[in-house]
């Protein structure tokens, strides 16, 4: 089934599997197959749900507005670990410290939007558009498969949920609210 809150269920588990994985060995080039895979996947998980993901929630959720302003520091916090552990060889101490910090901000990532935005959007969007969003977020994220025209930098959470309740207060749809609308904020 192809119900986003099940993609990315199956995503969170890939990431603890594969952050486990980095635990299991010390080689440069064994860390390298394991990281560079799991940097990109956290990079287009994260934009896919910017753009299919939270823009539904925060038309159907009812904590939707802290719920995303949360997860959008998350995304955040998680690219900063990405992009600082770009700046360091593999397997290195301050490479180790960069992985450190975008996995605890990822694991605290997921326990939060489980708990809440997950279940809110289970709570309060039927299977069929669930399933429909799911379709959506399996396209962007093999349309950007290796990150490739993915935004990411860092987005202000007030400006990411402010440009999404404009967009829903002037009656758009949610594929207009690609990534490109929402870049820079």
């Amino acid at each position: 089934m192809t119900d986003i809150t099940q993609l990315i269920l199956d995503d969170h588990e890939t990431f603890r599997r594969e952050f486990a994985a980095l635990d299991d060995t010390g080689e440069p080039e064994q860390l390298r197959e394991i990281w560079e895979p799991l940097a990109v996947l956290l990079e287009v998980h994260a934009a896919a749900e910017e753009a299919i993901f939270y823009p539904q929630l925060l038309r159907r959720g009812a904590d939707a507005e802290d719920e995303t302003l949360d997860a959008i520091g998350d995304h955040n916090d998680i690219r900063d670990g990405v992009r600082e552990a770009a700046r360091h060889p593999i397997g290195s101490p301050p490479w180790w410290d960069a992985v450190r910090h975008a996995r605890v901000a990822n694991s605290r990532h997921m326990a939060e939007e489980e708990d809440d935005a997950l279940s809110d959007f289970r709570r309060n969007t039927p299977l069929g558009v669930r399933v429909d969003l799911g379709h959506q977020f399996l396209k962007f994220k093999t349309d950007h498969s290796e990150a490739q025209d993915v935004d990411t930098d860092d987005k202000d959470p007030q400006g990411y949920v402010s440009a999404v309740e404009a967009e829903i207060s002037a009656g758009g749809k949610q594929e207009s609210l690609g990534i490109g609308s929402l870049k820079g904020r």
